[in-house]
């Protein structure tokens, strides 16, 4: 069984929606044993509300939360016994497979790095969630995690993104793109500038020049790289755009009788295509690059989304992402360790 650490204290919903997320998850799937790391009282109340297999989720009791708003550094240095600290030091033990948390991304950021560690090589380890396009998912990368990021950073990212496209999306020689205000390579900022060319060079990817945030939604690339300030505001923008044009939708069926009827007409393939744009279904952003996996998801993160990054880090640890990363970002280094 896939052992996934859950933080039951991270996020605005906690430990609530994120105990029913994990219940939610362990009645989806058979291969997963969930370790739920809190305050032991408040996560045993709620986990009495639900019905579930014993088995397959346990607590782990950790007396202390780190809040949002505490400085990352000094929170995972002093509160050793807090949830956040307690779950990544599970992922480095090998205790758990993965560690997912709706808490503090500057914490979640900092003890990635700090406890489960980086792997070899890796400059900078970006935070990549899949977003709903036209055409299907795009991942974004990075999100949050490195906003002052240098060329070799991008390099890298583009590199881990094609990886994880191809073996947990399943999508064949994805399309990288790198996030600029023109299609021509002579645009942009001085990191976009200083970065094109390294891309346009990489014989590991497919990289396919420049994408505007117009053509984003359209699915016109299938790794879009960008360093996280650019990608934090792309991700908000898309998420409370996308909000709000369904509360529009939702909102215009009911003005009239005419519309009401059409509205039971319509509400079938509505609630599919409406649901296919519902960043919740894709699950958390990886944190990449570490030597476990590390899943931040929303600090808002209702049941569904903490099931679906719950079962998100299954696939991760299947297809050995970290292995594969490995062995296409550092191939010496993989073979001398294997010697």
């Amino acid at each position: 069984m896939i052992k996934v650490a859950v933080d039951a204290m991270g996020g605005d919903n906690a430990p609530e929606e994120i105990v029913a997320g994990a219940v939610m998850a362990a009645n989806t799937r058979k291969d997963i044993k969930i370790l739920l790391v809190g305050q032991e009282e408040r996560v045993s109340a709620e986990l009495k509300k639900h019905t579930y297999n014993t088995d397959q989720i346990e607590i782990v009791n950790a007396t202390e939360v780190i809040e949002t708003e505490e400085p990352p550094v000094n929170a995972i240095r002093k509160k050793k016994d807090s949830s956040i600290v307690v779950g990544m030091n599970m992922v480095r033990r090998d205790e758990a497979d993965a560690f997912v948390s709706a808490g503090s991304s500057g914490a979640i950021l900092v003890g990635g790095q700090v406890i489960v560690g980086r792997i070899k090589g890796v400059e900078r380890p970006p935070l990549a969630p899949l977003i709903p396009t036209e055409k299907g998912v795009s991942l974004l990368i990075d999100c949050g995690a490195n906003v002052d990021a240098r060329p070799s950073h991008l390099v890298q990212f583009a590199k881990m993104g094609s990886i994880y496209m191809e073996n947990v999306v399943g999508i064949r020689n994805p399309r990288v793109a790198i996030v600029n205000i023109g299609a021509e390579e002579e645009k942009g900022n001085a990191l976009v500038k200083e970065t094109y060319p390294l891309l346009r060079e990489c014989g590991d990817i497919n990289f396919t020049g420049s994408i505007e945030a117009r053509e984003i939604p359209h699915g016109e690339a299938d790794v879009i790289v960008a360093e996280a300030f650019t990608g934090n505001v792309i991700l908000k923008l898309y998420e409370g755009v996308g909000a709000t044009l369904i509360a529009k939708v939702k909102a215009g069926m009911m003005t009239s009788l005419r519309s009401k009827i059409g509205a039971l007409l319509v509400k079938p393939a509505l609630k599919e295509t409406l649901k296919s744009f519902d960043a919740s279904q894709y699950g958390g952003a990886p944190l990449l690059g570490l030597n476990g996996l590390v899943v931040k998801t929303h600090g808002n993160s209702k049941r569904t989304e903490v099931c679906n990054s719950i079962i998100q880090c299954v696939t991760f640890k299947e297809q050995r992402i970290n292995e594969k990363m490995k062995e296409s970002l550092f191939p010496k280094e993989k073979e001398q360790e294997e010697r």
